[in-house]
């Protein structure tokens, strides 16, 4: 009996492990068909998702002179170093018959890639699904990168090129607008977020690239508006085309909202490769060091010798001081149209990305007034969030004189400059070339504002105003006719570089040729640099 039942036992046992057996192969035979179909439906979605709105729009989007949003990121980033996210997801927007017509991706494309192998995000906005228009899918797709690269510590490149908001969802659209506005300013000083502007962007579109630290345009076929030309004529009755309203000529040189414009899509975009290789990844990094070889920094730079002119009012090119001071003449200049008495830009010492800012004889006398205030501060406060030093080149006559000045706020303005520097904690280095005049010597990184080396050059002229304002007021009603006499015994009194250098306000009086080696050398020693200001939640800046 038992004997019996031990073998039932095992035959049943025995059964079930061939019934287990057949069931596990139904399943494989299953899961390899519906696998197999999966990626069959995979390879077909992807290739629909491929074309965006589809051949028509893409040979439309080429007529106007523009890439796709597809060919951008191939010419941004590094060969086959692109890896896409959330292709597939489409919009769920069911009114006015919105529910027909749909695209694997919507209108944006989002993932990450390499930039001269360094890692970054990027999102480009698909014209072709919908003219780019931004949906609640759209705007999840952006926040889900940018909130990647903040825990990982990467750059966000955005191209856009968007109608604007989808109307058809109302204020969904809205509501994403938002939640990227809240990330670019969660962002701001953790990653460079940069925004090239590839087509249209209008009504709140515009602030998150306002948001961001660089804003590229190109010129004739991108601008940017709050507000569009038939409203304008509508409200003020001004005739005006999309260019002139919003496009790369005027955000250049009139409203200073465009750091750079170039003349087609794939100029923008590899200039945009060549500003990506000065910045570091993250407030976390240091920027990138690339040394080169053949430009030594003990380089002697003899053509500094005899750039500034001998006539203390004649102008000259701080460019020639930029360019012979910094690795191989290369510099990348911001905002170049914009404020042009001012300079800012990147640049390399032996290897090293610094920051540079420099005021211009050429333009306005080199005087700083709203404008070159605003650019300087903005781009200071960028280099000190990112561990950028920061090399300051002086020839500041003073602040710009007028009613218009002081009307438009000039005080204020001012103070940015000033804030800007005296916040800054990195290395910061300057140097005088020739006149350092008033509370214009104080704003321009002076010692008194931290600098940690500030030399003046033999032609310093380190005084609170020039020669001939300071002896009218100083012997005001009483001229009498040794005038020049007078003058002659203020430049030798004051407009010179000793009664800083006695003071210790400036470290020393070089040789204009020793500069490119002075600050080199001060580079190297202020690398571990530590300095922190008060605790606080944030300053008040006087925006």
């Amino acid at each position: 009996m038992f004997v019996l039942l031990e073998e039932m036992l095992r035959s049943l046992s025995a059964l079930r492990v061939l019934t287990n057996g057949y069931n596990q192969v139904r399943l494989l035979t299953t899961g390899s068909s519906n696998t197999l179909k999966v990626k069959e439906e995979v390879k077909r979605v992807g290739q629909l998702a491929l074309l965006g709105g589809g051949k028509k729009r893409i040979d439309s989007q080429h007529k106007k002179g523009k890439l796709t949003a597809r060919e951008r990121i191939e010419v941004l980033l590094d060969e086959d170093s692109f890896r896409e996210y959330d292709m597939f997801m489409q919009h769920r927007c069911s009114d006015f018959g919105m529910e027909k017509e749909k695209y694997y991706g919507d209108s944006v494309i989002t993932g990450s890639g390499l930039i001269n192998g360094r890692p970054v995000y990027i999102f480009s906005q698909d014209f072709t699904v919908f003219g780019g228009s931004l949906s609640s899918v759209h705007a999840a797709k952006i926040c889900k990168i940018m909130d990647q690269a903040m825990l990982v510590g990467a750059p966000v490149i955005g191209l856009n090129d968007s109608g604007g908001a989808r109307i058809q969802e109302g204020v969904e659209s809205l509501a994403g607008y938002a939640d990227i506005f809240q990330r670019n300013v969660m962002a701001s000083g953790v990653i460079p977020q940069l925004s090239l502007i590839m087509g249209p962007c209008a009504g709140g579109a515009v602030y998150s690239p306002a948001l961001t630290d660089f804003i590229f345009m190109v010129r004739q076929t991108s601008y940017l508006f709050i507000t569009g030309p038939d409203v304008v004529q509508s409200v003020t009755n001004e005739t005006v085309t999309q260019d002139e309203l919003g496009g790369a000529g005027p955000h250049m040189a009139k409203s200073g909202v465009a750091h750079g414009a170039y003349d087609n899509d794939i100029d923008t975009l590899l200039r945009t490769r060549e500003l990506f290789n000065f910045l570091p990844l993250s407030n976390r990094d240091h920027a990138p060091v690339i040394r080169r070889s053949d430009d030594s920094p003990n380089r002697i730079a003899y053509s500094l010798d005899t750039v500034v002119p001998l006539e203390t009012t004649a102008a000259y090119d701080m460019k020639e001081v930029i360019n012979a001071v910094i690795d191989e003449e290369d510099f990348f200049e911001i905002m170049p149209e914009f404020a042009k008495n001012i300079i800012i830009g990147f640049a390399r010492m032996n290897g090293q990305t610094v920051g540079i800012v420099a005021n211009q004889p050429k333009v306005a006398a080199g005087c700083l007034d709203i404008n070159s205030s605003v650019k300087g501060a903005r781009f200071v406060r960028f280099c000190d969030a990112f561990h950028i030093p920061i090399i300051t080149f002086v020839d500041v006559p003073g602040f710009l004189p007028g009613t218009a000045q002081e009307h438009n706020g000039i005080i204020r303005h001012g103070a940015k400059l000033l804030f800007a520097y005296a916040e800054a904690t990195v290395p910061k280095i300057t140097v005088i070339t020739r006149k350092a005049y008033g509370g214009a010597y104080d704003v321009m990184s002076s010692k008194h504002l931290r600098g940690d080396m500030n030399y003046a050059w033999p032609t310093a002229e380190v005084a609170v105003m020039g020669a001939q304002g300071a002896v009218k007021i100083i012997f005001r009603g009483n001229h009498g006719d040794d005038v020049k006499q007078r003058e002659a015994e203020y430049i030798d009194k004051f407009a010179n570089p000793f009664p800083a250098a006695v003071r210790g306000f400036v470290d020393d009086i070089i040789e204009p040729n020793t500069t490119r080696q002075r600050i080199c050398r001060d580079l190297a020693l202020l690398a571990n640099k530590k300095l922190k200001n008060p605790k606080k939640k944030h300053a008040n800046i006087p925006l």
